[in-house]
């Protein structure tokens, strides 16, 4: 979850360092970072979110994944390209962001995270801008490795730039990358693959995909399960590892009235190996056991894992949780609080 908290060039911090820790002590068995923008061009989706771009922003991951590996826990970092949802870019003159094609997004930037105001139109991105951004997205993956991540997560999610590849509204090319399913997820999938490709075989390589959009919880796919079947078949045998599926609310069918969830039709389609992540509403031990039980061989939490950082000690031991109440989180700034640091203390330096 973006918390804005890092230094202003993109550097991770000592205090993000405890927070990511206090997840790993309090039992949770695998964590993802918020999302870490790729390159010093068009990536950075707001002021103060994390980089893996340069040297000095993988040294400075150091400190955080060596405070989650010494509670024995795996960390993967997330690589988000902000696409048209940027809102926050000191790369750029004035508020330039790229996207599939140049199709203005409908809402109001977030002040939570810094934003104000309409979204500008985006850039339509070239082809030579897309090799550009595949490379950076290699590039971020090799400098994750540098930093002593376990993995990484590629975001194709919640209307950020491979998802509105995806999407048939966002995405109005009439090249290659754009018309049909199957030329919607070529762009994506050529960044799985070129990332797949460029990390060992051990290091984990994972992708983050959503219908909805942050401004559009509501956002579908035209062409439903026939959409999906092509989609995370073509992730999958591009070489991710796992599939994370995120909705507001994992657990209704993602097609309509009836018919899978989205987890149920990513363990439908993808290749046998596959490992699916589900998340969204999954804050209850029920919501999570359903899942599982239905198919999903992960299940992630986020607000509820801000609110309860120790959920899977509390559920074990039966304790009652703690209701996630955006004041304490993420108003008026979404930036970390002081009671979401670790006391017992991270040892790593700013």
């Amino acid at each position: 979850m973006t918390r804005v908290s890092a230094t202003e060039d993109g550097r991770a911090t000592a205090e993000m360092a405890q927070y990511y820790q206090r997840f790993a002590e309090g039992g949770f068995s695998f964590l993802i970072t918020e999302g870490t923008y790729p390159d010093d061009a068009y990536s950075q989706g707001y002021l103060n979110q994390p980089g893996l771009v340069t040297d000095a922003q993988a040294a400075a991951w150091q400190q955080v994944t060596e405070a989650v590996h010494d509670a024995g826990v795996p960390i993967f970092a997330q690589l988000m390209h902000a696409g048209a949802q940027s809102q926050g870019n000191p790369h750029v003159d004035g508020e330039q962001t790229i996207a599939p094609s140049a199709v203005q997004l409908d809402g109001e930037k977030a002040e939570a995270y810094g934003g104000s105001g309409d979204f500008p139109t985006p850039k339509a991105a070239t082809v030579d801008d897309l090799d550009d951004i595949r490379d950076a997205f290699v590039d971020s993956a090799e400098n994750a490795i540098e930093a002593g991540f376990d993995g990484v997560e590629i975001h194709g999610a919640n209307g950020y730039l491979l998802h509105e590849f995806l999407s048939a509204e966002f995405n109005q090319r009439n090249d290659e990358y754009g018309g049909e399913p199957a030329n919607r997820v070529r762009y994506p999938r050529a960044v799985v693959a070129a990332v797949d490709e460029a990390t060992p075989a051990d290091f984990v390589v994972g992708i983050r995909v959503s219908q909805s959009t942050i401004l559009d919880p509501e956002h579908r796919w035209p062409e439903g399960e026939d959409a999906a079947a092509v989609f995370f078949d073509e992730l999958s045998s591009a070489g991710a590892d796992y599939i994370h599926v995120t909705e507001p609310d994992a657990t209704t069918p993602a097609f309509g009235d009836d018919g899978p969830t989205l987890a149920e039709a990513a363990a439908e389609y993808a290749a046998d190996e596959t490992v699916i992540i589900d998340n969204g509403g999954l804050g209850t031990p029920g919501a999570a056991r359903e899942k599982v039980d239905a198919g999903a061989d992960l299940v992630t939490l986020a607000t509820s894992a801000l609110a309860n950082p120790d959920w899977p000690e509390k559920v074990s031991a039966g304790e009652e949780l703690t209701a996630f109440d955006p004041a304490e989180f993420l108003a008026p700034s979404a930036e970390l609080s002081e009671h979401e640091l670790q006391t017992s203390g991270a040892s790593a330096d700013d």
